[in-house]
C-alpha cells in the first residue's frame, strides 16, 4: 500500500511508535520508502527476477489497514519473495549493483532493466541457494560497504566490480566465515554515516572514515560486536543528520524518529 508523508508524526528516539500497518497473524512489515507517484517501482525477488510497477498503480489506503497482496499487482509465483524495491523515475546512464546472501555482487548498467514485460525478467544469475539480498543504483564511481550478520563490514569501490549483462552472477563481494552471511548493502556518501541495526532493537551510527577501503573480496573489518544485548545485525543504511528514521518491528510497530537524536 502506500501513504502520504504526513501520516507519521516525528516521535523522540525510544518510544513505542504507532501501528503503521494492520499485519496478519505470520506477517510483518518488510520494507518501507519515499516515492512520487511517477515513479516506476522495480521489484526484485529473492531469485534474482524483476518486476516493473508504476507507484501510482500501488492503491493509497489508510495507515492502519492491511493493504493489497502483491500477487494481484504482479504476476509473481506464490512462493516467490520480494527481497528489494527500487524506485526510479529515468532508465539512464546509471547502474543497478545487486548483492546476494552468499556474498556476490554484481553491476549492470540501468537501462538494460529499462524494457517492462509481463511477468517480469531474469535481474541476475544466482548460484544454487543464494539470494539477492541487496538493490541499489549507483553512478559508476562509488565506494560499496557489505554488512554481514556476524558484525562484519567491508568497503571497497565500485570501479572493482566491471559492468555485466543482466543474467550473470557476478564476483565474490565478501569473504564469509563458516555460519555468517550477507545481510544488507549500502552505497557510502562522504557527508553521511553508516547506521547498523541489530534484530534486539540496538543499533549505532558511525562516520565512513573508520572503514578503510579495501579490495573486493576481502573478509572486512570489524563493524558492530554481535553480543547476545544487541543480537545479529539485520541492515545497515546510509543516512545523513537532517534524515528521519522508520523503524519498523516483526509485530508490525513503526517508531519514526531524527537521525541526529542517535550519537
Amino acid at each position: 500500500k502506500r501513504m502520504p508523508l504526513t501520516t507519521y508524526r516525528r516521535q523522540g528516539r525510544g518510544g513505542q511508535g504507532i501501528i503503521g500497518s494492520d499485519a496478519k497473524e505470520g506477517d510483518f512489515v518488510e520494507e518501507l520508502f519515499i516515492a512520487s507517484t511517477h515513479d516506476y517501482m522495480l521489484v526484485f525477488l529473492t531469485s534474482g527476477r524483476m518486476h516493473w510497477l508504476k507507484v501510482y498503480d500501488v492503491p493509497s489506503m489508510a495507515r492502519t489497514s492491511k493493504g493489497r497482496a502483491i500477487v494481484n499487482l504482479l504476476e509473481m509465483p506464490a512462493d516467490e519473495k520480494i527481497c528489494a524495491v527500487v524506485a526510479v523515475r529515468q532508465f539512464d546512464s546509471r547502474f543497478l549493483v545487486t548483492a546476494t546472501r552468499g556474498g556476490q555482487i554484481k553491476k549492470t548498467p540501468l537501462e538494460a532493466y529499462s524494457n517492462p514485460r509481463r511477468g517480469g525478467i531474469q535481474a541476475t544469475g544466482l548460484a544454487e541457494g543464494d539470494e539477492v539480498v541487496g538493490v541499489a543504483i549507483t553512478t559508476g564511481n562509488d565506494e560499496i560497504v557489505l554488512a554481514t550478520a556476524d558484525g562484519k563490514a567491508i568497503r571497497f569501490k565500485e570501479t572493482d566490480v566491471r559492468p555485466m549483462g543482466r543474467t550473470a552472477a557476478g564476483v565474490r563481494g565478501v569473504h564469509l566465515r563458516q555460519g555468517d552471511q550477507v545481510v544488507d548493502m549500502a552505497i557510502v556518501d562522504p557527508g553521511a554515516t553508516l547506521l547498523t541495526v541489530c534484530e534486539n532493537g540496538y543499533g549505532k551510527r558511525t562516520g565512513f572514515d573508520e572503514y578503510r577501503a579495501q579490495s573486493r573480496g576481502g573478509y572486512g573489518i570489524i563493524n558492530i560486536r554481535t553480543t547476545q544485548r544487541n543480537g545479529k545485525v539485520v541492515a545497515v543504511k546510509t543516512v545523513r543528520e537532517a534524515d528521519e528514521l522508520m523503524l519498523i518491528t516483526s509485530g508490525g510497530m513503526i517508531v519514526r524518529t531524527g537521525v541526529d537524536e542517535l550519537r
